[in-house]
């Protein structure tokens, strides 16, 4: 370890290369979440809906999990989400625009009993499925 009079460039540099070391640092450095993230980076999305999916929620719970698949429409990568409440697959059809957002939980890992699943359904054809699903508000025909 440099300590000497002219030690500071020396610490300097030795601290530019080590923080590569850090893999916080790397990662953000080299934007490797935006790259692998399918929203690249943003809260939310948009994207259409290519089918409904049930999955089977992991041990020790028997749950069918209704989730629907969707296609993204800022870069067409297709990601599987889940649409959040008692009957809310109901308001969500084939071909319908929905918006999406992470589910929550580890970071950009799927949540809970859903495996594979990383994002929620919060609004179908511009309405919020909270909405829909409470019996506020109807969805609009498209």
């Amino acid at each position: 370890m440099a300590k000497g009079l002219y030690a500071a460039r020396i610490l300097k540099k030795n601290r530019k290369r080590f923080q590569w070391k850090d893999r916080y640092f790397k990662k953000a450095a080299l934007k490797l979440k935006e790259k692998s993230d399918p929203l690249e980076g943003a809260a939310q999305a948009r994207g259409i809906v290519i089918e409904k999916v049930g999955i089977e929620a992991k041990q020790p719970n028997s749950a069918i999990r209704k989730c629907v698949k969707i296609q993204l429409i800022k870069n067409g990568r297709q990601v599987t989400a889940f649409a959040v409440g008692d009957g809310a697959i109901n308001f969500i059809d084939e071909h319908d625009e929905v918006m999406i957002e992470g589910i929550g939980g580890r970071m950009g890992r799927s949540y809970g009993d859903i495996p594979g699943v990383r994002y929620k359904v919060i609004k179908v054809n511009n309405v919020s499925l909270r909405e829909l699903v409470k019996g506020r508000k109807e969805k609009p025909a498209r």
